[in-house]
């Protein structure tokens, strides 16, 4: 069986669950509501404050299905209750970042400035200390499409690996080249 998938799955306080003949599972919470379509082969049922995931068979699609939806499950329990943040640097001179609202505008070193408008579900906000890399932090309830907005401004100038200039996650270790060696 699914280590994955045969774990329950605990409901917080504050947190409902509805599921929808059609299997549907929307939940709501503090920090927003969040649906996911599941296969209509899983079954998913409340007891005893949890949440449980079960599958039909033992075929290997339904093994991948089951922990797939359980582990989805789970992240948007955990997003309607605490959320997701993620903060990325700009590395670079000149590399700058600026906000109004939900449109970020981004100087990388290119001819023109980057303008990106963010999904209405995430927050941004971005700071520029002096000594320091200007830095660009997410946050929403969704971890899916905050993962993929942020490869998206990752993308616009990714880091490149002898000086390392360009977009990078907050913590994320480059792998760094030597360069030319001067002849002897």
């Amino acid at each position: 069986m699914s280590r994955i998938g045969k774990a329950p799955i605990a409901i917080p306080s504050g947190v409902s669950i509805t599921v929808s003949d059609k299997n549907l599972v929307t939940i709501k919470g503090p920090k927003g509501e969040l649906t996911q379509q599941v296969d209509r082969d899983i079954t998913i049922a409340q007891e005893d404050g949890n949440i449980v995931v079960t599958r039909p068979t033992e075929q290997k699609k339904h093994k991948a299905l089951h922990g797939l939806y359980r582990a989805l499950i789970n992240n948007m329990v955990v997003g309607v209750t605490e959320g997701y943040k993620t903060t990325q640097e700009l590395v670079g001179v000149g590399y700058r970042a600026s906000n109004t609202g939900n449109t970020l505008e981004l100087t990388l070193g290119f001819s023109h400035q980057i303008v990106f408008v963010l999904p209405k579900e995430i927050t941004v906000s971005t700071t520029a200390e002096k000594g320091k890399n200007p830095t660009i932090i997410l946050e929403s309830a969704d971890k899916q499409l905050i993962g993929q907005v942020a490869a998206k401004i990752r993308g616009f100038r990714k880091p490149e690996p002898y000086k390392g200039k360009g977009v990078k996650f907050a913590g994320e270790v480059l792998r760094r080249k030597a360069g030319k060696s001067a002849k002897k």
